[in-house]
């Protein structure tokens, strides 16, 4: 296409259409020296005689004839491309891609975008999952267009706005030892413990909560899937320290009983975003579903 004028090739196709370089320059609302202009300009940058004169009707030379079988298609293209980019000028479609960590995709995404496919069939989502440092560089790298991940986040060109405080709890198997009312880091500290794979959020956080107690920690198995731990508390193998939103009332490992931490712990989830960010139609909605599920 470089070099192409889409207004040079309506022309030409007008002018074979109607048989005159007049009928085609009346059409567009052009006079018939600028359409003949257009017409040589094309011709030049083609190489080849695109129109002849039989009588007085203007008609396709063979390469004109064979440039007009691809105007054809050329207009299709046009018109789809049109069409497609007029859906994003109203806001019918739109781009969303989210960074954030793999619970919050196993067990906070799925209804938030459920709803938002319904309310938006045609808006393309992307998710991608990693630990909170390299969404938030993704979201500065605008590779992603917002992060939904956990305090502590920094950053002058990022706005953070906060979505939910999600609480720690411990699980333990209905068939293992009770855990106590009170779970204390020191009363874990005497049980078997199943941990996050160190270097994650989640062990992060349980470590600084053992810390704060003086309690030093010895986990007899460390893993890096929330699933794979609950699958192993519930067979009798420890207890764990899981964010609650791992831990649904229905829907999970049966077998498992759970209990709030003495003292509270939890963590916090944002969203990031660049303050340059445009916000379209797609962003916002997200935005939006994001805010109103944590609420």
């Amino acid at each position: 296409m470089r070099g192409l004028n889409l207004d040079h090739l309506r022309s030409f196709a007008d002018v074979v259409e109607l048989g005159s370089f007049s009928a085609a320059a009346e059409r567009a609302g052009l006079s018939q020296p600028a359409i003949s202009l257009q017409i040589r300009q094309l011709e030049s940058r083609l190489g080849s005689r695109l129109i002849e004169r039989v009588g007085r009707r203007a008609t396709p030379t063979a390469a004109g004839s064979e440039l007009l079988l691809h105007v054809a298609q050329l207009d299709d293209v046009v018109a789809a491309i049109l069409d497609s980019m007029a859906r994003h000028a109203s806001g019918a479609v739109g781009r969303v891609r989210l960074g954030t960590g793999a619970t919050a995709c196993i067990y906070l995404l799925p209804p938030i975008l459920r709803g938002l496919r319904q309310r938006l069939p045609s808006i393309e989502i992307t998710v991608s999952t990693g630990n909170t440092v390299d969404v938030v560089k993704a979201v500065e790298d605008n590779t992603l267009d917002i992060g939904l991940v956990t305090m502590p986040v920094s950053g002058r060109m990022l706005e953070i706005i906060p979505v939910l405080d999600d609480e720690f709890v411990a699980i333990q198997s209905s068939d293992g030892p009770a855990l106590p009312d009170a779970v204390t880091a020191e009363a874990l500290s005497r049980l078997p413990l199943l941990l996050y794979e160190p270097g994650a959020n989640t062990r992060r956080i349980a470590d600084e909560w053992f810390a704060r107690a003086n309690v030093r920690l010895k986990p007899v198995m460390s893993l890096g899937s929330v699933e794979a731990i609950k699958q192993l508390v519930a067979a009798g193998l420890g207890a764990a320290i899981l964010p609650r939103m791992s831990v649904p009332e229905r829907g999970g490992p049966s077998g498992l009983v759970s209990r709030s931490l003495t003292p509270r712990l939890s963590r916090k989830l944002v969203l990031v975003i660049r303050r340059d960010k445009p916000l379209g139609r797609a962003l916002k909605a997200m935005i939006e579903a994001l805010r109103a599920a944590a609420a």
